[in-house]
């Protein structure tokens, strides 16, 4: 079963959208209470001993209702865990001054110097009993009452046959939405109907270079996203600069429109690829975890692009979208997949020239785009994985 989200705008009077919003501030005020009972008892807790301790506290203090309580409960620590989950996978790097080394240390919630801090009004509602379909309409519990409201959701009545589950409610841009959590059953995906084995490697210059089983390679150009983020850091500079209370303001919203705009291209290059190869398709990345990239070697002004584009995201939408169409992805060792000759199989750091973007290989001479021999040898580890020879597969 597989666990996709759609979004429906809603349609409130502006009597309905005063109580939508006072919900949700109600209900992140709660939140950060909880948060901070949380944090305070280094993260032990579990939610019946939240309830026991706080149940009442939250009711009587923010008026809400008995299920929306227990909701805290659990954004907050389900909150808790992506945090930790995050931290274990972007582990602390530094280096030692006195010898030059670089050292590795594992990071868990220990690390958090203050409780997390909810600032978004949200709310989240459980189907049924704090929101359902009514006649073509949305039932939606608030503070008050249960409001019926009009809604539209584009594109996303296909899933409407699945289960549904929690929804959240959310302000964004002056409207209103819910976001449904809806299980679905996805085609399976079987190796004896295998169609097609793609290897991609991810970068910068190029989002994602494509190399499938037939030879055929492909690349999404990266070169106007670069351009994009660094006027976006450009203006970000300027406004950090004056540190006014509207710079400030102006600095959240960019940041918001950005990450907004990269979801959005992550999206638009992950459904290409799946629409582009369609069902029982096998997908293979590189495990980026725990790899550094090394930002010494880059020049301080690109150090930026280098670091913070969603790769990890990109993972994720490419995951559940091919998993839905029938497909598959599996994530394989990056070591050596921009130095391995996918030819003779030699591996020398040195057949890769960063300045001019090459490949050639010192001992058959094989020669080509270094971001398409990534893809290539990902690809081939890809093939092994088929083959059932696992030694370089790490999920």
């Amino acid at each position: 079963m597989t666990t996709v989200t759609i979004k429906a705008r809603i349609y409130p009077t502006s009597e309905q959208a005063n109580l939508l919003l006072a919900t949700m501030q109600q209900y992140r005020n709660a939140c950060n209470l909880v948060s901070q009972y949380y944090f305070n008892h280094n993260f032990v807790p579990k939610q019946k001993d939240i309830n026991k301790a706080l149940y009442h506290k939250v009711r009587e203090q923010f008026g809400l209702k008995a299920q929306m309580t227990q909701s805290i409960f659990k954004t907050v620590i389900a909150r808790y865990k992506t945090v930790d989950t995050q931290l274990k996978q972007k582990p602390y790097h530094y280096k030692d001054n006195n010898t030059d080394t670089w050292y590795t240390e594992q990071r868990d919630l220990s690390w958090l110097q203050k409780p997390i801090n909810f600032k978004r009004p949200q709310c989240d509602l459980v189907s049924a009993r704090d929101w359902s379909f009514k006649n073509d309409k949305l039932s939606l519990n608030t503070l008050a009452n249960r409001e019926i409201m009009d809604f539209s959701m584009k594109g996303f009545e296909q899933y409407l046959e699945g289960k549904l589950g929690t929804a959240k409610l959310v302000k964004s841009c002056g409207h209103y939405f819910l976001h449904i959590s809806v299980t679905v059953e996805p085609h399976i995906f079987e190796k004896a109907d295998l169609k097609h084995v793609v290897g991609i490697d991810r970068g910068l210059r190029f989002l994602a270079t494509t190399y499938d089983e037939k030879g055929k390679t492909s690349f999404i150009d990266g070169k106007d996203i670069i351009e994009k983020r660094r006027k976006y850091k450009k203006l970000r500079q300027q406004l950090q600069s004056k540190g006014t209370k509207s710079a400030k303001r102006r600095l959240k919203a960019i940041g918001q429109r950005e990450n907004r705009w990269m979801s959005d291209i992550n999206h638009q290059i992950t459904k290409t690829l799946t629409d582009k190869y369609g069902k029982d398709t096998l997908f293979v990345l590189e495990d980026l975890t725990n790899v550094r990239f090394a930002t010494e070697k880059v020049a301080k002004t690109n150090r930026y692009e280098q670091v913070s584009w969603a790769f990890y995201q990109f993972e994720q939408f490419l995951a559940y979208k091919a998993e839905l169409n029938g497909s598959k992805v599996i994530k394989v060792s990056a070591q050596y997949t921009s130095q391995r000759c996918p030819k003779c199989g030699s591996v020398n750091k040195n057949n890769r020239k960063h300045d001019i973007h090459e490949y050639q290989c010192v001992n058959c001479g094989y020669k080509s785009n270094d971001d398409r021999i990534g893809a290539m040898n990902i690809q081939y580890l890809g093939t092994n994985w088929v083959t059932g020879d696992t030694t370089k597969i790490t999920k």
